[in-house]
């Protein structure tokens, strides 16, 4: 378990759950499973509760955990520490992966109604006149009446924001390879292709797995299909953006973007995303962050509960899952 993941515990109040359904030592902190004071715990361990940073699960490391049954991660992707010796010795696995889509979807959301409002442009414009300015037609054609929002990949997040979107007077398209028409339209938007959706979209929303075919699956010919004045908004990977390409259109000025990840995931001080007045930039805080932590505690508590009663769990992994997920 790691640090942030016990302090969240605490926090929440999730640590009376987990003790209703185990034996929990809260104070136990366990970042080297190599780590002889910690053999005799892990040699009875039956369930073991994980976050970012946990040291994989190798062959090796299982060897020392000869009752473990299941792996439950308190945090998103679990594919950093889970590796096949896991799924071969029949360990189940479950993700709160859907307790931090949340706060990512709402970070989306508030950039995605932000950028319709051209907020960087307007706060700029102010501070650098110090008086009124002509807002009609400086910003004519901006605002989010009847906006087209493009979402790329149905994913748990991806859903999320889709459903958020639904109060609001947008055009919701979707492009997600396994998901269909009519799948999306229950969702409450319309399917289309990737390219189609890139060139109809005043908001591009990136919400697809890191993959290899999803490697800058938004590269320089994909890019230049954005309509002037579009914004491309990335919380998923950065790997999935062409940065050479994308600075290039950022520093013509032709686009926007709102980033929260970027390959290489801190950028070099030189890189003028720093300085372009047409990028937000911030430091992969989308995702579960101080207080929403204890959501993911409380997902992984209830899994807990759920395995003590012999019940399946709620956010079970599969192996096959990994090759369509974060």
């Amino acid at each position: 378990m790691s640090r942030e993941t016990r302090d969240a515990l605490r926090d929440e109040g999730a640590i009376d759950l987990f003790r209703e359904a185990a034996d929990l030592d809260p104070d136990l902190l366990v970042t080297d499973f190599a780590d002889p004071s910690v053999a005799e715990t892990l040699g009875r361990t039956e369930v073991l509760i994980t976050h970012w940073g946990c040291p994989q699960l190798t062959e090796q490391v299982l060897a020392a955990m000869p009752r473990l049954r299941a792996v439950v991660h308190a945090a998103g992707s679990v594919k950093h520490h889970v590796t096949a010796a896991v799924w071969e010795r029949g360990i189940a696995v479950s993700s709160a992966a859907a307790a931090n889509a949340l706060p990512v979807a709402e970070y989306t959301l508030a950039a995605i109604l932000l950028t319709g409002k051209r907020i960087l442009e307007s706060a700029r414009a102010y501070r650098e006149r110090h008086a009124a300015y002509p807002l009609l037609p400086y910003f004519a054609g901006h605002g989010n009446y009847r906006r087209v929002v493009g979402i790329v990949g149905a994913s748990r997040t991806g859903r999320r924001v889709i459903e958020l979107l639904q109060p609001y007077d947008f055009t919701v398209l979707v492009h997600d390879p396994y998901l269909d028409g009519a799948g999306a339209a229950l969702l409450g938007a319309r399917l289309v292709g990737l390219d189609e959706l890139t060139r109809l979209s005043q908001v591009v929303s990136i919400h697809a797995p890191q993959l290899p075919d999803t490697h800058h699956m938004f590269d320089a010919r994909r890019l230049a299909l954005l309509s002037d004045g579009a914004t491309l908004i990335n919380t998923a990977r950065g790997s999935l953006v062409d940065t050479d390409a994308l600075i290039t259109h950022l520093t013509s000025g032709r686009i926007h973007a709102v980033l929260d990840v970027t390959a290489p995931e801190v950028l070099p001080p030189e890189s003028p995303l720093f300085k372009l007045p047409n990028v937000l930039l911030t430091p992969h805080i989308a995702g579960s962050l101080g207080g929403e932590l204890g959501r993911m505690a409380d997902s992984a508590a209830a899994e807990i509960t759920r395995y003590a009663r012999g019940m399946p769990f709620a956010h079970s992994v599969e192996p096959q899952d990994l090759s369509r997920t974060a």
